[in-house]
C-alpha cells in the first residue's frame, strides 16, 4: 500500500509517530489484519510491528480480535478523533490543575526566593534583554504588565493598537483593577477605531499623528522598547528590555511630552 509522505506526516496531528501512522492506516485499508501482513503492507519492520500496534491499541486506534491468530480492527476515524480529543481535554485539565498546585507549593517559594537573592547581587547594567518573535514579545509584555504598580505608558501603531486590545486587554483590566494608570497613544484610523473605543474603557489614549517608538514603560522604570517595523512577519519582530531608571526615565518623560501634545481622548 502506497501512501503519500505528506498525508503521514499530517497524521501527527493524531498524536501519531511515523510507524504508527503506517500500521493504523494499513488497518483503515483491510478492517482486519494480523501483524505480520500489516507489517508488509505498511513496510514496517516485523519485529517492531507488535509494540507499535501495542501502542496503538492503548491509545485506542486499534482493538485486538480475539482468537488466534491475533489481528486487529481499526477503529473507525470519526471515533478516533472524539478519543483524542478527549484525551487531549484530560491531559489539559491534568497540567492546569499540577500548574496550578504549584503556585502554593514550598518548590515556588524557594525558587522565588532564589530569583530574588539573585537579583540583589546582579548590576543594574545587566538588567536588560532581547526577546526576539511577536508572541514570546506580548508574553513578555502580559508579565510587565503584572508588574506595574502605578502607571503603564504605551505607544503603539495603527496595527499595534489591535493587537493589544486582542491580546493585552485582560492584563490592562487588571492593572486598572489594582489602581494602575494606564495612557496609550497611536495613532487613531477607521482600520483601529473598534480597537481604541474598546481600550478607552479600561486607558486613557489619545490620538498622535506620528507614533513614537513602539514600547511599553512600567512605573518610569522597566521598558519594553520594539526594534522592528511591525509590518514585518511576526516571528521577525524584534524587542529590548530594560530594568533600570537611568534608562527608562528620558523616555518616561518623552511619552509624557507627547501625551501633552497628542489630540482628543478616544470615546467609547
Amino acid at each position: 500500500m502506497i501512501v503519500q509522505h505528506e498525508f503521514l506526516s499530517r497524521l501527527k496531528d493524531f498524536g501519531l509517530n511515523s510507524y504508527e501512522a503506517k500500521l493504523w492506516t494499513a488497518l483503515l485499508s483491510r478492517g482486519v489484519a494480523t501483524a505480520g501482513e500489516l507489517s508488509d503492507v505498511a513496510n514496517v519492520p516485523r519485529s517492531r510491528s507488535y509494540d507499535v500496534l501495542e501502542s496503538l491499541e492503548k491509545k485506542g486506534f486499534v482493538m485486538m480480535k480475539l482468537g488466534k491468530p491475533i489481528k486487529y480492527i481499526a477503529v473507525p476515524p470519526s471515533e478516533v478523533i472524539d478519543r483524542v480529543k478527549q484525551k487531549i481535554q484530560e491531559d489539559s485539565m491534568s497540567q492546569t490543575k499540577m500548574i496550578e498546585g504549584l503556585k502554593n507549593s514550598t518548590i515556588l517559594t524557594e525558587l522565588t526566593s532564589l530569583h530574588t537573592k539573585g537579583i540583589k547581587t546582579v548590576e543594574p547594567g545587566d538588567l536588560t534583554g532581547a526577546v526576539k518573535g511577536r508572541e514570546n514579545l506580548y508574553t513578555h509584555l502580559i508579565t510587565m504588565i503584572k508588574d506595574a504598580k502605578k502607571n503603564i505608558y504605551i505607544s503603539t501603531t495603527e496595527d499595534g493598537l489591535v493587537r493589544k486590545a486582542k491580546t493585552l486587554k485582560h492584563s490592562l483590566q487588571k492593572a486598572k483593577d489594582r489602581g494602575v494608570s494606564i495612557a496609550i497613544t497611536a495613532p487613531i484610523t477607521n482600520k483601529n477605531k473598534d480597537a481604541a473605543a474598546d481600550l478607552s474603557k479600561i486607558c486613557e489614549i489619545r490620538a498622535v499623528r506620528f507614533a513614537l517608538p513602539r514600547c511599553i514603560i512600567i512605573d518610569d522604570k522597566q521598558i519594553a522598547m520594539m526594534v522592528m517595523d511591525d509590518n514585518g512577519h511576526p516571528s521577525t519582530d524584534f524587542g529590548v528590555w530594560v530594568d533600570q531608571m537611568e534608562f527608562t526615565q528620558p523616555l518616561a518623560n518623552m511619552f509624557a511630552t507627547s501625551w501633552k501634545d497628542a489630540g482628543k481622548k478616544a470615546k467609547a
